[in-house]
């Protein structure tokens, strides 16, 4: 066979195998490659599916937590208007015994009636029935005169005038004597009933002023901000405000603790945008409370416009306005001071009104009786005389200020305006639940212990805390050194025990601190 066409068909057979070869591999890795494929797609697949569950299971979980939120939100708005439900219950069943009580007075005061009318037509018999034994009397009298005594007509009749003229005079007497007893019976039964319709007419609610306040926080990190660093910050504010901080394990609160409710609010209101800022520190917390203690001013003088409003008095001077608002942060014997003017005030109204009076009037005095209580500086007068003066200064009418200054009975009372202010004035005070006298002689102990500092030269400012167990001292550097520093607290402290009656013991701190501040431009 030729050589050529041997290696033809050699190389076609070859190639024809290499082909077959080719397609077998190729077959091979391709089968392989789809396995691998489909291994991969199963794993695929498989995290699918657990990616899949994690997430439904993140769904439920978060559909319960939203369903808790809802839940307790709900309950929360369901006690809110059961609690509004209940006070407008007890409203409703107050206004009701109220009724009965006037009802129940009402009828009392009808059976009275008919009695005082029984009474009176018993005696209008009396008087009869004794008129008649009078001219049986008389007749049988004249009679035994003509009879016995051998006299003339002139001297019969002079006689038995006289007679009768006696005997008349004894009777006019006894009677006189029934009608006043029977007239202040009846005055008094008045007055009586006079006092309990204003009383009933003016139901108030009482509420005891406590000493503290509970400024809440967000979180308790913000506890440590106000802390500061080693107690740099609550320093600061408690010598700023006079106010005890107390830090405890109450979540998410701070106690503020002091006897004045002014300084408690000035506290109260620094700390809350002291918060909001997030600057916390000793020299910002000084430019807050000064800034606080302006909107303070402010706001007693809306307090002040918005009680005289609301009352209807106009023409009032604006330093007495101011000091009405001020009676808004006061307190006493634990009573608001505020909220018992007010009462005194519309008890005085009603009862005038009652009386045929001035209701405006006795509104007026009884609003200003107790200014004498928040003046803006200290004074030896007592607060009722305090009052009067500061009411005549500002040019107010002169039964309104003889009425201020009477009614502790220590002014001549020269109007009949002075004895119902007293009268209600007395009424406001006495209500059950309205005074606690145990807290008022405690805060007069925390202010005694304060104006006893303030009475040493170079002392700036004087702050009562702790309940009364610490006497913190701000003194002015320029006039007290150190070493009369050091004198100073001992002196301080060998007065307090001397002059003062308290239980346990009493630390006295004065602090003494010198500023440089120059401003570079």
């Amino acid at each position: 066979m030729d050589p050529n066409i041997l290696s033809v068909i050699i190389g076609a057979v070859a190639l024809i195998v290499g082909l077959i070869a080719g397609k077998l591999i190729f077959a091979r890795n391709t089968r392989k490659k789809i396995e691998e494929a489909e291994i991969q797609s199963q794993t695929i697949i498989r995290e699918a599916e657990l990616r899949a569950e994690t997430i439904r299971k993140e769904k439920e979980l978060e559909a319960k937590e939203k369903f808790v939120q809802m839940k307790s939100a709900h309950d929360k708005d369901a006690f809110e208007k059961n609690k509004k439900i209940n006070d407008a219950e007890n409203r409703i069943r107050q206004k009701e015994q109220t009724i009965n009580q006037k009802e129940s007075g009402l009828e009392k005061q009808i059976k009275e009636n008919d009695a005082i009318k029984e009474n009176l037509n018993r005696q209008i018999e009396l008087v009869n029935i004794k008129r008649t034994e009078l001219e049986k009397h008389q007749e049988e009298h004249i009679r035994r005169l003509e009879k016995i005594a051998n006299l003339s007509a002139e001297d019969a009749k002079t006689q038995l005038v006289e007679s009768l003229k006696s005997e008349a005079q004894t009777r006019a007497l006894v009677l006189q004597q029934e009608i006043i007893e029977e007239a202040k019976l009846k005055a008094g039964k008045e007055a009586r009933k006079i006092i309990i319709q204003t009383i009933q007419r003016t139901a108030a609610e009482q509420a005891i002023e406590n000493s503290i306040t509970v400024f809440n926080l967000e979180s308790d990190e913000i506890k440590g901000q106000i802390i500061g660093r080693e107690g740099r910050n609550i320093r600061a504010i408690e010598a700023a405000t006079g106010v005890d901080l107390i830090v405890d394990d109450t979540p998410e609160a701070i106690i503020l603790s002091s006897f004045d409710p002014l300084r408690r609010e000035i506290a109260r209101l620094s700390l809350q945008r002291l918060v909001a800022d997030g600057r916390i520190h000793p020299a910002r917390i000084e430019e807050v409370v000064e800034k606080t203690k302006k909107q303070i001013e402010e706001q007693v003088m809306e307090i002040g416009e918005r009680t005289v409003i609301e009352l209807g008095i106009h023409g009032l001077h604006k330093e007495l306005i101011r000091m009405v608002g001020r009676m808004r942060f006061r307190s006493s014997y634990g009573q608001n001071l505020l909220m018992h003017s007010r009462e005194t005030a519309n008890l005085c109204a009603t009862m005038a009104a009652e009386l045929g009076m001035n209701p405006k009037l006795a509104k007026r005095a009884g609003l200003l009786h107790d200014i004498g209580k928040v003046p803006d500086e200290e004074s030896e007068l007592s607060h009722a005389l305090l009052g009067a003066k500061l009411a005549e200064k500002y040019g107010e009418h002169p039964s309104v200020v003889n009425a201020i200054g009477a009614h502790h009975d220590e002014m001549e009372m020269q109007y009949v305006i002075s004895p119902i202010v007293q009268a209600c004035d007395a009424i406001s005070g006495a209500r059950p639940g309205a005074r606690r006298e145990i807290m008022q002689q405690y805060l007069q102990r925390i202010k005694d212990l304060e104006s006893l500092a303030m009475a040493y030269n170079g002392v700036e400012k004087a702050y009562a805390i702790q309940a009364g167990r610490e006497l913190r001292v701000i003194v002015e550097a320029d006039k007290v050194s150190d070493q009369e520093s050091d004198r100073l607290s001992f002196e301080i402290a060998q007065k307090i025990q001397t002059e003062m009656t308290f239980p346990g013991q009493i630390k006295v701190t004065v602090i003494r601190e010198k500023r440089a501040v120059n401003v570079a431009r």
